[in-house]
């Protein structure tokens, strides 16, 4: 079976692990030194590495197997899991120093779940810690965070996370066009996660190719989009992203178009009216009563500009 590149390439110890600064570096360092872990809460875009530093540090402490729980939030965020699968594991003795809870995307637990868990992290919190992740730490309750030693994980810098990708195809043994890895970073950029599964999913006999060419079936609508803005052809573009991305994608769309200044013109002056226009475009996005059309227009003014 082909092995998924994300987990083969998943770092195992902090050496492995690229931090955005030496700070937090140490910082995570300090921790282990310690020999066990405060309650933690990792936030950051997705993608980032916050579940895979939170494996780092159990495989750093040399944690037991039996002495770990790992739960999807986003699939078991209810008050019953808190009560009844958190609260018998926590409450049992560890075979090692300290249990510990990992819960992914903590964010999505229900207030009512997160306040219970605040209790069963008072309770138990001599023989249990907890690590939680999540991608907007504004939907973690006061509580948790007070509870909590925060840690944000800032995005890779966007030549490091090519310098990533383009090492993993090396160490692969495929052939890559740079400008063809470049539309696959500027599709994905930060999620590093979604870029290693795109790029793998479209190398066909030891070649990366070219989003049109790969298998239409694993390919991000976002990846020919990008093509088609290279090439010019702002229409084709604009009619597959309004048509292709859902409504819950609009506010990821607009990061897109500014991450992708470049696309808008060449010049500073053409860049900084295409930032004032995205503003207004995502300040409209919430208001207006069809945002679909408001997405297309911003594109139809970041056209306009870029000429």
């Amino acid at each position: 079976m082909k092995e998924l590149w994300t987990e083969k390439y998943r770092p195992s110890n902090i050496d492995t692990y690229v931090f955005r600064d030496d700070k937090q570096k140490q910082q995570v360092k300090g921790w282990v030194a310690d020999g066990s872990l405060p309650h933690l809460l990792f936030s950051g875009a997705p993608g980032t590495g916050k579940t895979t530093l939170a494996k780092v540090l159990l495989n750093e402490l040399d944690v037991n197997d039996m002495d770990i729980l790992e739960i999807n939030a986003s699939n078991e965020n209810n008050v019953d899991t808190i009560r009844n699968k958190i609260t018998n594991f926590s409450s049992t003795m560890p075979f090692g120093d300290l249990k510990y809870v990992l819960l992914d995307e903590a964010d999505y637990i229900t207030p009512n779940g997160q306040a219970a868990l605040r209790g069963v992290m008072e309770m138990y919190h001599t023989s249990c810690r907890f690590i939680l992740t999540c991608n907007y730490p504004q939907r973690v309750i006061p509580a948790l965070h007070s509870r909590c030693q925060g840690f944000h994980i800032e995005k890779l810098d966007i030549q490091e996370f090519t310098a990533r990708l383009a090492t993993i195809c090396i160490e692969e043994g495929v052939e890559i066009d740079l400008e063809t890895l470049d539309t696959y970073v500027q599709a994905s950029y930060p999620d590093l996660r979604k870029s290693i599964n795109l790029v793998q999913q479209n190398v066909m006999d030891g070649v990366l190719q070219k989003p049109q060419e790969g298998d239409s079936s694993t390919s991000d609508w976002m990846l020919t989009a990008i093509e088609q803005f290279k090439s010019g052809d702002y229409k084709g573009a604009r009619t597959l992203i309004c048509s292709q991305a859902r409504p819950e994608e609009y506010e990821d769309v607009y990061k897109f178009m500014y991450r992708n200044l470049g696309l808008w013109g060449d010049s500073d002056i053409q860049q900084d009216q295409a930032v004032v226009i995205i503003r207004n475009g995502m300040a409209k996005s919430s208001l207006c009563a069809d945002p679909e059309i408001n997405m297309a227009a911003t594109l139809i003014e970041l056209q306009i500009n870029s000429q």
